[in-house]
């Protein structure tokens, strides 16, 4: 396997490409796929040549065209998915193995982009100073009992969105709204930094619950760091108050619109599918795989029970521009 930095990687890309190699612009770090390139490789014999691109990645592929050496696109959050197929930079893929492994609700109702694993938009709440089962639903961090007490990301964040567009989907815009509001009231402090950074804040006392993605919680675990911020909280799966599950998003898999080896980036997908892929993957990234006939890892599995919410990614995804409206008139982070 090759792994080219982004300077590198659209002259290295861009040679002569072969059957028996798949290109992959990956919005995930080498790192985090390495395992499922090595594992790919070693079962089919097809090579893979990585582009690691942390931003733009549809931006790129409008501005090459045809003339892209892209087969697959790796990527998190519906929200980018769905812009990709939106721009026109992906293309559908007809497979028993995508549509057999991965449930509806994974993935795009055209069969544009698939989910590979999933993770969970939970609560992070105090071990000592947030009681368990306190908090049973989302609507819940609306109670004007959590004033005061809440951390978060920006309004602006595809997280933030992407939670806001199911509260969308679920209690309707005008219910949003005053949900948005009621959760900005009860805010300790400006919404700003990342997911492990409102741990943190949990950890130092400056709030008792927080918004955040449950891999993070591996992480911290794995960072000598951030073990005791990671230990100060426990996890949280709220549900919606119509009897849906936990919220989740999705990293995913689509084929390039222009890809120079479909049956090469086929199988790449159809592989990762699998259930020796979706285990390796999931492991490595601390996340739920998508095929619901793999178990999480242990580590994931210690975190509680989790029902995933089964509406469609795709009907929530539609609700993004609305979200952001939401947002900005809110002004939450102001």
């Amino acid at each position: 396997m090759r792994t080219l930095t982004l300077a590198t990687s659209i002259i290295a890309l861009a040679a002569p490409a072969f059957a028996d190699e798949v290109n992959i612009y990956s919005y995930r770090q080498p790192e985090l796929i390495q395992p499922l390139l090595d594992g790919f490789t070693e079962k089919t014999g097809i090579e893979t040549n990585v582009a690691f691109i942390n931003k733009g990645l549809t931006e790129r592929l409008k501005a090459e065209g045809e003339r892209s050496p892209a087969d697959i696109i790796l990527t998190v959050d519906i929200s980018r998915l769905s812009e990709a197929k939106e721009a026109g930079v992906t293309q559908p893929v007809e497979s028993d193995v995508l549509t057999n492994n991965i449930p509806a609700a994974l993935r795009d109702s055209d069969n544009h982009w698939f989910g590979v694993t999933y993770r969970a938009r939970i609560v992070y709440a105090s071990k000592d100073r947030v009681a368990e089962g306190a908090i049973t639903t989302y609507e819940d961090l609306a109670d004007p009992k959590w004033k005061g007490r809440i951390c978060t990301r920006s309004g602006t964040h595809v997280y933030t969105l992407g939670l806001l567009s199911a509260v969308i989907e679920h209690d309707g815009a005008e219910a949003a709204e005053e949900w948005l509001k009621g959760v900005k009231a009860n805010l300790a402090k400006q919404p700003a930094g990342g997911d492990r950074e409102q741990v943190k804040s949990i950890w130092a006392g400056e709030c008792d619950i927080a918004l955040g993605n449950t891999y993070y919680m591996g992480a911290m675990l794995k960072d000598p760091e951030q073990t005791q911020w990671a230990n100060s909280v426990r996890i949280e799966f709220p549900t919606f108050e119509d009897g849906s599950g936990t919220h989740v998003n999705i990293s995913g898999v689509a084929m390039a619109a222009s890809a120079p080896n479909p049956d090469a980036a086929k199988a790449f997908m159809e592989y990762l599918a699998s259930h020796e892929a979706q285990k390796i993957y999931a492991d490595v990234v601390n996340e739920y795989p998508s095929d619901p006939e793999t178990p999480p890892s242990d580590l994931v599995q210690s975190w509680g029970e989790i029902t995933p919410d089964d509406t469609s990614l795709t009907d929530i995804a539609a609700h993004r521009a609305e979200a952001l409206k939401i947002v900005e008139r809110v002004d939450f982070d102001g």
